[in-house]
């Protein structure tokens, strides 16, 4: 009789509501915790959850997200709600009022975090903080149409470049051994991109809720982004055995400690090698810079053959996403071979496409050059942090990560400049792309040849 009560019992508990409704619970959760499980499994794979990189990988996914929920916000306001001609002053006010103060703001980033090398996972909490409260202010612009919302997207900017530039000083801290630089920044952008691409259609899904929704999903974020700062391991924040990093282009400009001033600091970079990469570098960013607004402009009035201006601005945006990510494999597949032959090579073939998008210009050229800019960006970029790696000493390496990003973020706010201020003409358009990117092939193909011939073998003195 006790054991027929105690199955009676048991077969109760098995069968009851509580049960069902656990069993439901688990079956509802089982989506989102299987798929927290597979993210994380990739991302702290390889030895990267032991040394912190995997945290890292998942901050910046978090960056990537809440980043494009105020683009899209922002967009909608500043270019889709208007007709063209009043879109292309709205958006060059917004060019003028945030992007050139930042424009002048961007290069005193990386040396101030500079003086700040132990206080790393503080200044990315910080950035992330301070764009959940913009988020907010913005969310308030945007239905009001106030001024407030300009200095706003430029705090946007600030505390969204700050957080790039120390998420670079701080892999080469992060690395797992026997993993490279290239490996390490290759799943931390393709984090970032995948990121991006499921949280653009959540936040074109919230902005037809209302305007306001993709920033309250920015500020969320951002909070999660703010937590997860602090996460990161301690030495994150150490800075033992880093200095600063002393650019020139050659060795008349390098010296010894500071005993004495320089008499011509110049840009300062470590070794001819890395100057002429960052070089080509700049013009890959400045290309991209260039061609999101003047294309944005251009197929909003003229779309792709057959389509809508929305649709053809997706498919330039579709193409331009698989080529980075693309680039970003290509890259880490490569693992540093000769990069800067890489990076002429890419250089040459961006050039090449731009120059016959211009002279042919058609619909399936213009994605080509999309996903071709694209995949140099990335792969041209992953080229330069193999050269940081290699030729830069590694007390210097941070501070050198830091200043070179902070130089292709001013590039790429110049070339979006120029692509406002441009006619909307196809041919002459890319044209200037083109331009754009034969100069700094032509200024750097030398050096970077040369420096290939070489291999790499002179390294700069520490300064």
């Amino acid at each position: 009789m006790a054991a027929a009560r105690t199955e009676f019992k048991g077969g109760s508990r098995g069968r009851g509501p509580g049960s069902r409704f656990r069993a439901v619970g688990r079956a509802l959760r089982l989506p989102v915790t299987g798929t927290a499980r597979g993210i994380r499994k990739a991302t702290h794979a390889h030895g990267a959850g032991e040394s912190g990189l995997g945290k890292l990988i998942e901050l910046h996914g978090v960056n990537g997200a809440g980043d494009v929920m105020i683009t899209v916000a922002l967009a909608s306001t500043v270019f889709f709600s208007v007709p063209t001609d009043e879109a292309r002053g709205r958006v060059a006010l917004y060019l003028a009022i945030t992007m050139a103060p930042f424009t002048l703001l961007a290069p005193v980033i990386g040396p101030l975090l500079d003086r700040l090398p132990h206080g790393r996972r503080a200044a990315m909490a910080a950035a992330m903080g301070a764009r959940a409260l913009l988020a907010l202010v913005l969310s308030g612009a945007v239905i009001s149409g106030s001024i407030e919302m300009y200095p706003a997207a430029l705090g946007v900017l600030v505390a969204s470049k700050a957080y790039g530039v120390v998420r670079s000083a701080v892999v080469p801290r992060l690395l797992p051994p026997r993993f490279s630089l290239v490996k390490a920044n290759s799943r931390v952008t393709l984090c970032g991109l995948l990121a991006t691409g499921v949280a653009a259609p959540i936040a074109a899904g919230l902005q037809a809720v209302g305007p306001r929704w993709p920033l309250y999903g920015a500020f969320v974020i951002f909070v999660a982004g703010t937590v997860l700062s602090f996460t990161l391991p301690p030495k994150v924040d150490s800075a033992r055995g880093e200095d600063r990093a002393l650019l020139a282009a050659d060795e008349r400009h390098l010296h010894g400690p500071h005993r004495k001033p320089v008499k011509r600091p110049g840009l300062r970079t470590v070794g001819p090698a890395v100057t002429h990469a960052l070089a080509a570098n700049a013009a890959v960013r400045c290309l991209t810079g260039f061609l999101i607004f003047f294309l944005a402009f251009l197929l909003r009035v003229h779309p792709l053959s057959g389509q809508s201006a929305a649709v053809s601005m997706g498919i330039v945006g579709v193409a331009a996403g698989a080529g980075n990510a693309l680039g970003t494999a290509v890259g880490a597949w490569l693992r540093a071979r000769a990069p800067e032959i890489i990076i002429v090579t890419v250089l040459a073939v961006v050039l090449g496409t731009a120059v016959t998008a211009a002279v042919f210009f058609s619909t399936v050229l213009v994605a080509c050059l999309a996903a071709v800019a694209g995949f140099a960006q990335a792969l041209a970029k992953l080229s330069l942090d193999a050269l940081i790696q290699r030729d830069v000493p590694e007390q210097v390496r941070t501070s050198a990560f830091a200043r070179s990003e902070t130089l292709l973020q001013v590039a790429w706010v110049l070339g979006g400049a120029v692509g406002i201020v441009l006619p909307l003409n196809g041919t002459l358009g890319l044209a200037v792309g083109a331009a754009i990117v034969a100069a700094g092939w032509l200024t750097t193909v030398r050096g970077l040849v040369d420096s290939a011939r070489h291999k790499g073998t002179a390294r700069p003195r520490v300064a």
